[in-house]
């Protein structure tokens, strides 16, 4: 008798799978995420999307901006969602001074990579990042083509 692997549902809501391509990250650091009911909802439906957000600091906290989570058509009826407004991310002090002095100080960018459930909370994965030049983005290609190939000649031998 076969048994079959049941699949373990992923956590992961949504990924910024082109920041590893367009920046350079230094740092990841794991925020929470302020939401309203109505976005819960939709991001348990996985409607969301992070493609083009980045994270703004302003007065001392960090808020994320175009993330777009997608009401439910089931949404109530005595709110008006917006899809795209600024969600505050919930970091600790010593973190936020940290991602402050590395924006202001030595030109990085935050950036979200993934918005995943723990628990049951949401939480964002946002990364200091520095964005590639078109050669460092080529030079990054050659390498891994590069690496993959050493990989052929090492496997046939």
């Amino acid at each position: 008798m076969s048994k079959k692997k049941t699949k373990t549902p992923s956590n992961i809501i949504a990924q910024n799978k082109k920041a590893r391509h367009d920046y350079a990250l230094e740092s990841e650091y794991e925020a929470g995420l302020v939401l309203e009911g109505w976005e819960v909802k939709s991001l348990r439906a996985g409607k969301a999307q992070i493609k083009e957000s980045y994270v703004l600091l302003k007065n001392g906290e960090a808020f994320l901006f175009g993330a777009v989570i997608t009401p439910l058509l089931s949404a109530s009826t005595h709110i008006v969602p917006d899809q795209q407004r600024s969600r505050k991310l919930l970091l600790h002090d010593y973190e936020l001074s940290r991602l402050i002095g590395a924006v202001e100080r030595k030109g990085y960018s935050i950036i979200p990579l993934s918005l995943y459930w723990k628990g049951s909370r949401v939480k964002c994965k946002i990364a200091l990042a520095k964005g590639k030049h078109m050669y460092d983005k080529r030079a990054t290609e050659k390498e891994r083509d590069w690496n993959r190939e050493k990989a052929r000649i090492a496997k046939m031998k």
